[in-house]
């Protein structure tokens, strides 16, 4: 299986490209997920409720939550105009190496602007393919630099393919953070094209969606003011992984995201 070089930029996107390219069916290699509708469930039914950041009530509105991975890059800040002007929330599942490391005000820049920062490791390892220490390094060192910069350690993690397992999932417990997964990919390593990647994520699109994209690429920044558009005229409304969960919170360890085919 590919392994990312350290300290290599050109194995940075090779790495992204690898495992993108391995499709949604991959991912989580069989630990149990939770969707959007049953954390909400869970909380309504729970006698202690939900503490979750609530701004619209999912379980009544049409929402889909945008996630940007692998950032931020040169286009970033772009992007975080564009998200300004259209008041659409988003989450971003950043990569430490090369990358938070490189765009400090950046990442400042999306907290401050009210986006969920969120981990997608240090340098894009499989976490499967690695040890306990090397799990734990590679959630650790992004979530020790983002705080540095932001003052918050995240509390959602995406894994690099998607892949988790019963260890991956309890050094994220012990870390605090909860797995991510999505429900619409556009496939954007593989295109220049933003109109193609417009049309891949509004073909997938639906209500307690997630949205994968990675801004880091020439073609999706471009792509994102008409799908925004374009979604909003279907009625969804636009929310972070938090609110899309909201009552409910995402749990430490715990899988999230679509059932299942």
């Amino acid at each position: 299986m590919f392994r990312f070089r350290p300290g290599s930029r050109r194995g940075t996107a090779v790495a992204l490209l690898a495992a993108t390219s391995l499709m949604l069916t991959l991912g989580g290699c069989g630990v149990d997920r939770v969707t959007p509708r049953d954390a909400r469930g869970k909380a309504r039914t729970d006698d202690k409720g939900g503490t979750g950041t609530r701004r619209v009530d999912c379980a009544k509105v049409k929402c889909i939550a945008l996630t940007f991975d692998a950032g931020p890059g040169k286009d970033t800040p772009r992007l975080l105009d564009i998200l300004k002007e259209k008041r659409v929330p988003a989450t971003f599942f950043l990569l430490g190496r090369n990358h938070v490391d490189r765009y400090p005000r950046v990442v400042k820049r999306i907290a401050d602007e009210g986006h969920e920062v969120a981990n997608h490791t240090w340098s894009h390892r499989i976490l499967t393919d690695l040890d306990e220490a090397g799990i734990r390094e590679e959630l650790s060192l992004t979530q020790t630099a983002v705080e540095r910069i932001t003052g918050h350690r995240p509390t959602l993690m995406r894994p690099p393919q998607g892949r988790t397992d019963d260890t991956v999932s309890e050094i994220s417990k012990e870390l605090g953070l909860a797995q991510i997964l999505w429900s619409v990919t556009a496939k954007d390593f593989s295109t220049t094209d933003s109109a193609l990647i417009r049309q891949r994520v509004l073909e997938q699109a639906q209500a307690d969606g997630i949205i994968l994209l990675h801004d880091i690429y020439d073609g999706t920044v471009p792509a994102v003011p008409s799908i925004i558009d374009e979604l909003t005229r279907r009625g969804f409304t636009f929310v972070t992984v938090p609110e899309l969960l909201a009552p409910g919170r995402a749990e430490p360890g715990a899988v999230y995201g679509p059932e299942k085919d």
